[in-house]
């Protein structure tokens, strides 16, 4: 019987670390397999400076697994870096194109991350929306949330990811982590 149960439980051993070595894409096999267990980091955290250098001086640093390739080389491409959203985001070529080869190798779209999946499931063949807050997913996640609450000075929009995520920094997005500003705790 005490054979048969290390057998047991060297089969499930060798399947979570099968796993684990499938959801590569955070970091190497001992980080896999421990967020294998961690539902807290439903996407994969940011971990490229240039990237978190470039964009978080100006907002918050989206984690690649919130679009698909597509949407990113859109973001990424020289002449859409001119008018990004008004701004002139434009980058030295070396620099947009390492940030750009991190967000596709890290999108929704080659991602084992649960709400990355999840991202890719609301989306149509083909979609590529620019914006994060334009994803059916992350839309249906926050339309119970009243528009006054939403667009107050303290929140101003969806983007503002962080302005109510109190750990999105660290690809956090349980609702027990959601503190709305004026509101309070979340409770979906």
């Amino acid at each position: 019987m005490k054979k048969q149960y290390s057998l047991i439980s060297l089969s499930v051993l060798l399947m979570l670390a099968g796993t684990s070595v499938s959801h590569a894409d955070d970091g190497g096999f001992f980080s896999s397999f421990t967020s294998f267990f961690d539902r807290k980091k439903e996407v994969m955290p940011v971990k490229n400076e240039v990237y978190n250098e470039e964009c978080g001086d100006c907002h918050f640093h989206y984690q690649p697994g919130f679009l698909p390739e597509a949407s990113w080389r859109k973001l990424m491409a020289a002449k859409a870096l001119e008018d990004h959203f008004g701004e002139n985001a434009e980058l030295d070529e070396d620099v947009r194109s390492e940030m750009e080869t991190f967000l596709v190798n890290h999108s929704a779209d080659k991602s084992s991350f649960k709400r990355s999946k999840k991202v890719m499931a609301s989306l149509k063949d083909g979609e590529a929306p620019l914006r994060i807050t334009d994803v059916r997913y992350i839309r249906r996640k926050h339309h119970e949330i009243p528009e006054k609450l939403i667009k107050q000075k303290k929140v101003k929009s969806l983007s503002y990811c962080d302005a109510c995520h109190t750990k999105a920094d660290e690809a956090n997005y349980d609702d027990d982590t959601v503190v709305i500003p004026n509101h309070g705790n979340w409770t979906w």
